[in-house]
C-alpha cells in the first residue's frame, strides 16, 4: 500500500532555501535527513498515490550532471517527479525554494517528433482544437511556457493563424501554488489529481500527435 501524503513539510522549503546559499557537500551531508524526510518521502508517497490513475512516477535524483556544465554546483535546486505516458511527454509536479507548481507537456521533441506535432497543429481541425484547449487553460490562470524560436519554422508562413503554437520547440503549461498553505496539507493530493486530469486533454493531444 502506498504510504499517507500529509503534505510538504516547512521544512522542505527551507532546506532548498539554505541549499541555494551553501549549494555544497558539506551542507548536503549534514542536512541529508531533512532531504530524506521533508522532501523525498512526501515526494514519493504523492506519486505513489497517483499512479494508479497516472503512471509510475519517475522521481528525480538529487545530484546534477555537472560533467558538460559551467555551473558545477553539485545538487539540484528543486525535487521534481515525471510520469511519462509518450516521447518526453507527461505530467510533472515540483518542489523547490518557491514553493510547489504542477504542470504537463512535451519539454523535448526534435527530429521527427516535431514535426508531427507541426502537422497536428498546422491541420485545421487538430490545430484549432489545440488552441482552444490553450485558450480555455490560459483564461483559468494557467501559464503556457516552453522554447520559443524567435521567427516562423522552416516551411511555415509568419502569417500562419497558429504561428504563436507552431514556434514551440517544447510545450508545457503549469500551476503554481508557491507558499499556499494547501501544500503543507494532505489535500495538495486532489490539487495535483484536479489539475493534471484538466490537462488531459492537452496531453493527449501531444501523445497522438507524436504517435507514427
Amino acid at each position: 500500500m502506498p504510504a499517507d501524503f500529509t503534505g510538504f513539510p516547512s521544512q522542505a522549503l527551507d532546506f532548498y532555501d539554505d541549499l541555494e546559499v551553501d549549494n555544497t557537500r558539506t551542507f548536503w551531508e549534514k542536512h541529508k535527513g531533512t532531504y530524506d524526510y521533508s522532501v523525498r518521502r512526501p515526494m514519493v508517497a504523492l506519486c505513489a498515490l497517483l499512479a494508479e490513475e497516472f503512471g509510475e512516477a519517475k522521481v528525480f535524483r538529487p545530484f546534477r550532471d555537472v560533467r558538460f556544465a559551467k555551473d558545477k554546483t553539485p545538487y539540484k535546486t528543486a525535487q521534481g517527479a515525471f510520469i511519462e505516458v509518450g516521447p518526453a511527454t507527461g505530467w510533472y509536479v515540483e518542489i523547490s525554494a518557491r514553493g510547489v507548481r504542477t504542470g504537463a507537456g512535451f519539454y523535448d521533441a526534435s527530429g521527427p517528433r516535431i514535426a508531427r506535432i507541426r502537422e497536428g497543429i498546422d491541420d485545421d481541425e487538430r490545430g484549432n482544437e489545440l488552441a482552444q484547449i490553450i485558450k480555455r487553460l490560459e483564461a483559468n490562470g494557467w501559464r503556457i511556457g516552453g522554447h520559443v524560436l524567435k521567427t516562423a519554422p522552416r516551411g511555415y508562413d509568419l502569417s500562419h493563424p497558429r504561428i504563436n503554437l507552431l514556434r514551440h520547440k517544447s510545450l508545457t503549461i503549469g500551476h503554481d501554488y508557491g507558499f499556499e498553505p494547501i501544500i503543507h496539507t494532505p489535500e495538495l493530493l486532489e490539487a495535483v489529481r484536479d489539475d493534471w486530469r484538466t490537462l488531459r486533454p492537452f496531453v493527449d493531444w501531444v501523445v497522438e500527435s507524436n504517435q507514427e
